[in-house]
């Protein structure tokens, strides 16, 4: 069969009256649209949209980097984010928060847990051109160690010794196993062939610190800064000569501002692309009521909430606190709170992922057993807790132990005529107070000789307060103890079941520890609750100045209790905040971090929590998850659980903005 010409069709056209001609256009058309239909749907289901290089993302954060330096930027959130993307760690973590290889290409463990060796990644080059070699691990790892450089991160890597094998291998030496110690490595490392040239007095005024030279997926391009000095904003690119997959976005910019109006300013003008609810004190409920959505993906936001290893928790310093070093005390505490309320409260106000904590393990995050020790709400209980310590009902609302104290002086000596001293001194003086008929007897007799007049106002005192004994004018065993009864008042005082809570000054903590001091008050309990600033905390933490403190604790992927309860932590550098000492639980901690067998790791962390929670050093409350808002138009973010804030880029290759089809 063979098609009509173009001509031919022209020519059946001119012959078709006017209904006929409407009809074949109409049948023309259709015929057209359904080839292009099927041409398309053909198009589409045969290929599929793939990320493609370019773009730009654009980060709002309060605050400002002092350091992009991994030897300084640990204490400070805005540096940890761009250290790590600027440089590399020898391990580092994947989107599930698990350890994974970065530099390193391999490593082995010695049998004895005590030496790790590493080999290098071929081809890694910093990004100025240097290449990479064991020579800046062992300089990075030996400039913390160095008390010169005042690195914080310094007390994680005391008695690590560093040896260099090979340009590409090294080992690490420990005192003692430590099945933790590979987290230790996801330190950044620095080049040596750079800050081998600056003299540690001089290191924290480096340049360096914000000009950066790095070997991670991203090199730092420029910085703005106003007159004043404030940056306004930093840019990165993607590293070309990245050892790596390359990053699907090609430039990331950070803006700053100094508090959260301004970010919340530029998030409604479309000027960001995401930003962390931290910088608007982790207020989900703030951050819907004051950003304004639009509909298409450049101006909507997706929130990610990832979960954290850490929870927020009430340390009781036990050491320094006569009150809280009581366990009956501490357990009441525990019962009297309801933290099923506290948390949907908190979740309330804030509109935060919230789980309740029981446990300093964190069995849910890690998949331990749950605790048998759970301090359910029961006011009952805790007030029978409280009374057993002492601490009564005063029928006010308020509680108090009352402590009574024996006199300081006593009549311990026999005293009769011809006796001097102090205590013949007090016996005048106590028998004057007594009666008048004894003061007058001794009335030529108060400077401490034991005479005439005294011995008569004894012998008055025996006939007065001992009739079934033989006066005798002396001050035998029967007469003291009743000289002690009657003249020497013992001392009592009230202790009210009072302390101080210390907190940070951020609204999440505040109203928590609102909430506790309310649930407190009902158990008798006066709270006095202390907020101070986030720059406060190190010296406050460092000198254990604090009764209770409620604070939080992140325990890492490879999760090590023993720097957090271990008796040998309770001073600073140690993080042990109750400044618990048990000998149990010291055991346990050895041998959780010393063992090689992952079992017996878990069966040992499950006997230290049920030890810790019989002592109650802590009241265990809540883990929040880390939320972060994000532009719509920003795809393959795929993140679950991050270690710290700082690792929300953990799988930044694969973030992207841009798609092309390709055939499948």
């Amino acid at each position: 069969m063979k098609f009509p010409k173009l001509s031919q069709w022209k020519q059946l056209f001119k012959t078709l009256r006017g209904a006929e001609r409407t009809f074949f256009l109409v049948f023309a058309s259709l015929a057209i649209i359904s080839a292009i239909y099927l041409l398309i749907s053909f198009y589409i289901n045969n290929t599929k949209l793939v990320p493609t290089y370019g773009g730009a993302y654009t980060e709002g954060v309060v605050g400002q980097p002092r350091f992009i330096n991994p030897i300084y930027g640990e204490t400070n959130d805005v540096d940890r984010t761009l250290i790590d993307l600027i440089y590399s760690g020898l391990m580092s973590y994947d989107k599930d928060g698990n350890l994974t290889n970065d530099l390193v290409e391999s490593y082995q463990i010695s049998e004895n847990g005590k030496i790790y060796t590493f080999q290098l990644k071929e081809g890694v080059y910093w990004q100025d051109g240097i290449a990479l070699t064991s020579d800046d691990v062992i300089y990075t790892i030996k400039t913390i160690q160095n008390s010169d450089y005042k690195s914080p991160l310094r007390a994680s890597w005391l008695n690590v010794d560093a040896q260099k094998i090979a340009d590409n291998s090294f080992s690490l030496s420990l005192n003692s196993p430590n099945n933790s110690f590979l987290e230790n490595c996801a330190i950044k490392i620095i080049p040596s062939h750079i800050w081998k040239n600056v003299l540690p007095e001089n290191a924290a005024l480096s340049s360096y610190n914000l000009q950066p030279i790095g070997s991670g997926p991203y090199i730092m391009s420029s910085i703005e800064q106003t007159s004043t000095g404030f940056i306004k904003s930093i840019s990165l690119n993607a590293n070309q000569k990245y050892y790596g997959k390359l990053p699907y976005i090609t430039n990331i910019f950070f803006n700053f501002f100094s508090n959260k109006d301004g970010l919340i300013k530029a998030a409604n003008q479309k000027t960001i692309d995401g930003f962390s609810i931290t910088a608007l004190d982790d207020n989900e409920t703030l951050a819907e009521k004051q950003i304004r959505q639009g509909w298409s993906s450049n101006e909507k936001f997706s929130v990610y909430s990832f979960s954290m290893p850490r929870y927020f928790a009430v340390f009781f310093n036990t050491q320094s606190t006569k009150i809280l070093s009581d366990k009956n005390i501490a357990q009441a505490l525990n019962y009297s709170v309801n933290k099923q309320e506290l948390a949907q409260e908190i979740k309330d106000s804030f509109k935060e992922n919230i789980s309740v904590v029981d446990s300093p393990i964190l069995p849910s995050y890690f998949g331990y057993s749950f605790p048998e020790t759970i301090y359910e709400f029961n006011l009952e209980t805790a007030g029978k807790l409280l009374d057993k310590s002492g601490y009564k009902d005063l029928g006010n609302g308020q509680r108090a132990k009352e402590n009574t104290k024996k006199p300081a002086f006593q009549f311990k000596s026999y005293l009769k005529s011809g006796s001097s001293g102090n205590e013949v001194v007090e016996l005048q003086g106590c028998l004057a107070r007594l009666d008048d008929n004894f003061k007058n007897l001794l009335a030529s007799e108060t400077n401490g000789k034991y005479g005439k007049g005294t011995e008569d106002a004894v012998n008055a005192f025996q006939a007065k307060y001992l009739p079934d004994v033989t006066a005798t004018g002396e001050v035998g065993p029967g007469t003291r103890k009743k000289l002690n009864e009657l003249c020497l008042v013992q001392q009592s005082n009230s202790i009210p079941l009072q302390f101080t809570l210390t907190t940070i000054n951020q609204p999440k903590l505040v109203q928590t520890a609102n909430i506790l001091k309310d649930y407190w008050q009902k158990i008798g309990a006066s709270v006095q609750v202390k907020t101070v600033e986030l720059s406060e905390l190190k010296t406050i933490i460092k000198n254990r100045d604090y009764e209770a403190l409620l604070y939080g604790q992140a325990l890492g992927s490879e999760p090590d209790l023993y720097p957090f309860w271990h008796s040998t932590q309770i001073n600073d550098p140690g993080l042990n905040l109750s400044e618990y000492q048990n000998k149990k639980a010291d055991q346990f901690l050895k041998d959780a971090r010393e063992t090689q067998d992952p079992d017996l790791k878990i069966q040992a962390y499950e006997k230290l929590q049920e030890t810790i929670l019989a002592d109650s050093p802590a009241l265990f409350l809540y883990n929040s998850d880390y939320l972060y808002w994000v532009s719509e138009k920003v795809k393959g973010i795929d993140t679950t659980k991050i270690v710290d804030p700082a690792k929300r880029f953990s799988n930044i290759q694969n973030w992207y903005l841009k798609t092309k089809r390709a055939w499948k």
